[in-house]
């Protein structure tokens, strides 16, 4: 690559450079107002006749600053990483794909896709549900396929039994629904030419950009720019744990040497969260582990609420389950770095306490009328303002783009009483079994989710303040506020707090995020299609069935009719049975065709929308809202 002086690349690094300086500056200089603001405010702010608000409030301060210092120390750098060789080491090469329930529509663009995976590898399906239909659509896209007796510690126990019947010396695991790109192995394996190193994990991301997770929202026309809740964590945190030798296995997306796996007595089982605790013991056994911090498979993210705050749940139990059964923060097989960084990956669960924390304390300066700060308000202004300004500059310029705190903060709301639960349930010793996330339909109806107690009863918890505030201000409480100042800075705080509940309540029940009631993602597509005979354009395709724009009205055609649907191609056309499901004609003459396709047309439909998944392979096109397309389902 050309550095010279005046090159492209050289002023690009240069600005990189000045960028991470500047950000590295504005993070520390944060930390230190952080650290003599708590200072001042212990020594001189603490009001005495009412100790205990004083202290609830300072010890929330004081757990967003050092939060603020493990940013610091965790994204301190997540310079780029790459192998030091393209060649790929020797050695057999395996693809997992996990499943237990997943139905063929959702499994098949990953099989197809694994199978088609550059470099020489056997393709697996690990069925866990031990279905025949499941079977038959492996061995026909070209896979092998596995099943065991029973279905004891759910995936782990899965490629467990795997290891002991597949010969392989590397293995690529990968969920049942995240779709492979071409390039996935060739891009992966090199890193383990290293002997020592165990495992490569990439990034998690996904195509169904109108989930709950996404920011932008269903139907949005941003879909370039759409933001997934976990971008931060995927795209900034784990890339910068290859510093300290602490990045770990996420469950899919990832290869690993099946002699590490081997040595460390396979997969865990004893907790819900496998891939964290497989990772811990292979450090403790002195293996290595390597995040490669670029998309190389997308699967489907939580589409709703209900899923979203299934997923958090499980996951945040799983942490402290692997805290309690491993002891990663104390273990000194374990190095200083790699302690520190899994006692902030486990502990960062614990920001629901402060969240739920932060929401009470305005409400209850409000309805008990003590002020938690006792100090003039412009001086207290004036230091909090300075202090919080930084620490948002901070870790906005920390999370390196990828830090929405709005967003952020709705995404906490939403999972609360499904983080608080866990909490709990983990702590108290429940037992917890493994709960699948759903995939595809979850419902015949489109209805509302169900919004969590807690957020209604925080909800009224803040309408009873607000009223009792107005109340008070306006003489008819017979109660007058100590410290007007505070309580006007505590209704501020409740209105802030209240929207922000209002929004995380309006994006649990929107109707854009409600159940998915067809078993597939639906793609928007504009393609050429004839169907029985008659020209139309296709403007949806899932791998159960299709909408399709007619410019007759079709009045011959009646709901459960089968035909012939043509998808027209510069290379070969693809042809599909299906059942008219439902057919809307037009005041214009137009017809729309609702298409519910016939079942066991495996090839074809992995033909057809494999595009859809990996557009760059016959080479991107976008239909007019900017939705990528593969070349079989370019517009005419």
């Amino acid at each position: 690559m050309s550095t010279f002086p005046g090159s492209p690349d050289h002023g690009r690094r240069s600005r990189d450079e000045r960028r991470l300086a500047i950000t590295r500056v504005v993070a520390v200089l944060a930390a230190l107002v952080g650290a003599t603001y708590l200072i001042w405010r212990a020594a001189f702010t603490l009001n005495p006749d009412a100790l205990a608000l004083s202290w609830l409030l300072w010890t929330l301060e004081a757990h967003a600053i050092l939060g603020l210092g493990v940013f610091v120390f965790a994204l301190w750098d997540t310079g780029s990483n790459h192998p030091s060789t393209d060649e790929l080491p020797e050695g057999r090469v395996a693809v997992l794909i996990t499943t237990y329930d997943e139905p063929s529509e959702i499994l098949i663009p990953v099989i197809d896709a694994a199978v088609a995976l550059e470099g020489d590898h056997e393709t697996w399906v690990l069925d866990d549900g031990n279905r025949p239909e499941i079977e038959e659509l492996a061995h026909r896209l070209g896979a092998r396929y596995l099943a065991r007796p029973d279905n004891r510690h759910a995936k782990a126990g899965n490629i467990n039994h795997a290891l002991e019947v597949v010969d392989a010396d590397f293995v690529a695991v990968l969920d049942a629904d995240h779709v492979p790109h071409p390039e996935f192995l060739i891009n992966t394996l090199p890193y383990l030419n290293d002997p020592a190193l165990a495992l490569v994990q990439t990034p998690q991301d996904f195509y169904n950009e109108d989930s709950f997770e996404h920011v932008n929202g269903r139907g949005a026309k941003q879909r370039r720019g759409a933001y997934t809740e976990q971008s931060l964590f995927y795209r900034v945190i784990q890339p910068a744990k290859n510093r300290w030798q602490s990045a770990f296995w996420c469950g899919t997306g990832a290869v690993l040497r099946v002699e590490a796996l081997r040595q460390v007595g396979g997969v865990a089982t004893e907790s819900i969260t496998e891939d964290l605790q497989t990772t811990i013991r292979l450090h403790r056994a002195g293996w290595k582990s390597r995040y490669h911090n670029e998309v190389l498979a997308r699967g489907l993210a939580a589409p709703t609420a209900e899923e979203y705050q299934l997923q958090r749940r499980r996951w945040c139990i799983g942490a402290i389950q692997t805290l309690r059964i491993e002891r990663p923060i104390t273990d000194r097989s374990l190095t200083g770095e790699q302690r520190l960084s899994y006692a902030v990956t486990i502990f960062a669960w614990f920001d629901a306490v402060r969240v739920l924390g932060l929401i009470l304390l305005p409400a209850l300066v409000l309805l008990t009328g003590a002020a938690p700060i006792a100090a003039p308000l412009w001086t207290f202004l004036a230091f909090f303002g300075v202090t919080f300004l930084l620490q948002q500059w901070a870790m906005m310029r920390l999370g390196r783009g990828h830090l929405r705190p709005i967003a952020s903060t709705i995404f906490d709301l939403a999972r609360l009483q499904a983080t608080l639960v866990a909490l709990y349930m983990a702590f108290t010793g429940r037992k917890v079994g493994f709960a699948v996330t759903p995939k595809g339909r979850t419902s015949d109806e489109v209805r509302r989710i169900r919004v969590p107690r807690l957020l209604i009863g925080l909800g009224g918890l803040y309408l009873v303040a607000l009223s009792y505030y107005l109340a008070t201000i306006a003489g008819m409480t017979g109660q007058e506020y100590a410290s007007p100042g505070v309580a006007h800075g505590a209704a501020f705080w409740l209105v802030v707090g209240g929207v922000l509940l209002w929004l995380a309540v309006g994006r649990i029940r929107a109707t854009d995020f409600a159940p998915e009631r067809r078993a597939s993602y639906r793609h928007e597509v504009n393609a050429p299609t004839y169907l029985s005979g008659e020209h139309g354009v296709m403007t949806d395709l899932s791998l159960t069935g299709a909408r399709v724009d007619v410019g007759t009205e079709l009045f011959w055609l009646r709901q459960g009719e089968p035909l012939l649907l043509t998808v027209i191609d510069d290379e070969t056309d693809r042809e599909l049975t299906a059942n008219v499901a439902a057919v809307d004609r037009h005041p214009d003459g137009r017809s729309t065709v609702r298409l519910a396709f016939h079942g066991g047309q495996y090839e074809d439909l992995a033909r057809l929308t494999e595009g859809l998944f990996h557009p760059h392979k016959a080479g991107p096109s976008r239909s007019p809202e900017g939705q990528r397309m593969p070349h079989a389902l370019r517009a005419a």
